[in-house]
């Protein structure tokens, strides 16, 4: 027993890795809270506020999922892959976005704080994973608005009757020997929607919902005053020989993975966690919520726009402009415009919001220079690192044409997909079972080792003078099936029950890696061209049976116990799993190994940079260099008696 209190002692006092060995990459930090941040960082940093309803985050949520795409989209994908059937493609994709939204649920409510995926995946897989998370992340925000900024000029042109009626002031223009197509009125909206975020999140989340309800009307006038001219001319768009699947159910599916791609944005919700006034409550009903609004929306829509017109009718530039235009209302027009236009701005406030608080809780890790952890003390909100990326938008979106790098936006996406699931099956089957603590609750860490070592060693001082008496209380103890607490056959039980548990965390943990490895091989396979059709066979079969046979082993065991006191109580949890994740696993994957060769070259460079950022700085300013590992069970304890605790 004394040998316990000793290794138990040691493992209080070993930090966890070196600052330059590998280990540094699956190192893990603990779930936030206001008591543990401020007893780590001695409550130098202000709190972002927490003002948002989950009307707030609803309107977030779908102003930012809502883009323009939706009045582009209906008609290329209708007249190419889906025909009358692209409502069955958006409920599909639907369904898809709704795993990995079912597993933001449960992470946003069990981990409320800045960070999104980023954080979710710096708790439960490791900082490696979590930087390459929240790098691949800013890269999508930061293209993502600049994109979008860009496509709101020539939708802002028609208000003025095309793009050469613009003032001079923000018509785009042409740098003469340089080739570069500046638009000012790009950066202008950039720079405006950034005045608006530093004005405290209250505010922006305002104006985000008077403009999303503006798009939310555009959308709902196309569905009923298209509906009343679909209803009057018999849906003619669906009396065509060619029925109901022209392209078949192979043209309806791959329709579904080009417009699951426009269900992208509700993940934004949860990078606001940190300011909702009932997270545990507020943040799952956002996600669902808002999911659910624009899947409506673009089925109605979808099934309206495809029965006005026949789909190898439509035009893949303006589908439902020109469709209004074909029954004589050209007035309709300024209303679907002004939709559109409200869908870009809400699009871009959505681009601009997360980064922010992305940078913000990368630096508050260590990982990125601690400027970008400031938060303003009056308007609570990271006015600095908002400023600054609001700048660099505006930069973008001014001299370059980011609409050939759009591809790159889905890879940020796909892997935060990814990544949340794979954290919701560790939470599930391997929970982090120590928390890393800061050195400056080295005293408390000390006092209480000390004291679990003067315990046991008590109880076994206890058990010897006990033992004394053994052979008199011996009969007694048998007759009554009762045992002491020194009693080795307890002892022994206790200790068959750990080993289990151990044996059982181990299992899980390889079936997990098992699982995630079956994906790869299986949609890597699937998706690979040019290879003789037998070894693409054996590949599929035997990525399939990895999987299969690890998704077997998981639903069989039993899911851990300290998942119910993990991070914070109450709230959102997944349903179906192992099931529900592991098919978000597979989806995201197939998804983002199709993105192309040409899309996967530049996100390389760009994650190259990253890589070398880590490697000179991150690993090496990370709040977890130094930090002390210690069983989950104590950290309370030691949080409750440092000097920070707050009562």
């Amino acid at each position: 027993m004394g040998l316990v209190g000793a290794d138990m002692q040691s493992n209080f006092a070993k930090p966890k890795g070196s600052c330059w060995g590998l280990k540094s990459l699956v190192r893990r930090k603990q779930v936030d809270s206001v008591s543990r941040r401020t007893a780590s960082d001695g409550g130098q940093h202000h709190q972002l506020a927490k003002k948002l309803s989950v009307i707030d985050i609803t309107a977030i949520g779908v102003g930012a999922t809502i883009g323009a795409g939706v009045y582009i989209l209906v008609g290329t994908v209708a007249r190419e892959q889906t025909g009358p059937a692209l409502s069955i493609s958006f409920l599909i994709a639907g369904i898809a976005a709704a795993l990995s939204a079912f597993c933001y649920a449960e992470l946003s409510s069990r981990c409320p704080s800045a960070g999104s995926a980023y954080h979710y995946a710096y708790i439960c897989i490791g900082e490696g994973a979590a930087w390459l998370i929240g790098w691949a992340l800013i890269l999508e925000y930061t293209i993502g608005g600049s994109a979008i900024a860009r496509g709101l000029t020539p939708n802002l042109a028609l208000f003025f009757g095309g793009e050469d009626k613009l003032p001079f002031y923000l018509a785009r223009h042409a740098i003469p020997g340089l080739g570069i197509l500046v638009d000012p009125c790009a950066a202008v909206l950039v720079l405006v929607v950034t005045v608006l975020l530093c004005m405290g999140i209250k505010e922006s989340s305002l104006v985000q919902t008077i403009v999303t309800t503006v798009n939310a009307c555009g959308l709902i006038f196309i569905i009923i005053a298209g509906g009343y001219l679909a209803f009057k001319t018999g849906w003619i768009g669906y009396e065509i020989p060619s029925g109901y699947f022209p392209f078949g159910v192979n043209g309806m599916l791959a329709g579904s993975g080009v417009v699951f791609f426009s269900f992208i944005g509700f993940d934004i919700v949860a990078s606001t966690a940190e300011e909702v006034k009932n997270p545990q409550r507020d943040l799952p009903l956002g996600v669902g919520i808002s999911l659910s609004v624009c899947c409506i929306l673009y089925m109605l829509v979808s099934v309206v726009i495809v029965g006005l017109v026949p789909y190898y009718a439509l035009d893949p530039d303006t589908p439902i402009s020109s469709a209004f235009a074909s029954y004589g209302m050209h007035w309709a027009v300024y209303i679907i415009t002004t939709g559109a236009v409200t869908a870009l701005c809400a699009s871009l406030m959505g681009s601009l919001l997360p980064q922010p608080r992305m940078f913000m809780a990368m630096a508050r890790d260590g990982l990125l220079p601690s400027l970008f952890a400031d938060i303003n003390e009056h308007t609570q909100v990271p006015v600095k690192s908002t400023v600054l990326i609001g700048i660099l938008a505006a930069a973008l979106a001014f001299f370059m044409d980011v609409a050939a790098l759009a591809g790159m936006v889905s890879v940020g996406t796909l892997l935060a997909f990814i990544s949340v699931a794979i954290s919701v099956l560790i939470l599930r089957y391997v929970p982090p079972n120590e928390v890393p603590l800061p050195v400056s609750l080295q005293q408390s860490i000390d006092s209480l080792s000390f004291q679990i070592s003067g315990d046991i060693l008590g109880l076994r001082s206890q058990n010897i003078q006990d033992s004394s008496h053994h052979h008199d209380h011996k009969n007694h103890l048998l007759d009554n099936g009762g045992t002491s607490i020194g009693s080795p056959l307890l002892q022994k039980h206790i200790a068959q029950d750990e080993q289990n548990q151990h044996r059982r965390r181990k299992i899980a943990a390889w079936n997990v890696t098992f699982v995630c490895a079956g994906v790869l091989v299986l949609a890597f396979s699937a998706s690979v061209r040019n290879i003789p059709s037998l070894l693409q066979f054996t590949l599929c079969t035997m990525g399939g049976a990895l999987l299969l046979c690890s998704l077997t082993i998981l639903a069989c065991i039993a899911q851990d116990n300290a998942r119910h006191t993990f991070g914070h109580s109450g709230g959102f949890s997944c349903p179906f799993v192992p099931f529900l994740p592991v098919a978000s696993i597979l989806v995201n994957t197939y998804l983002l190994i199709n993105l192309g060769a040409e899309t996967w070259s530049r996100v390389s460079v760009w994650l190259l940079i990253g890589a070398l950022i880590y490697l000179f700085y991150g690993r090496k300013h990370s709040a977890l260099r130094n930090a002390v590992y210690v069983p989950t069970e104590y950290a309370d304890e030691i949080y409750r008696t440092s000097p920070h605790h707050l009562a």
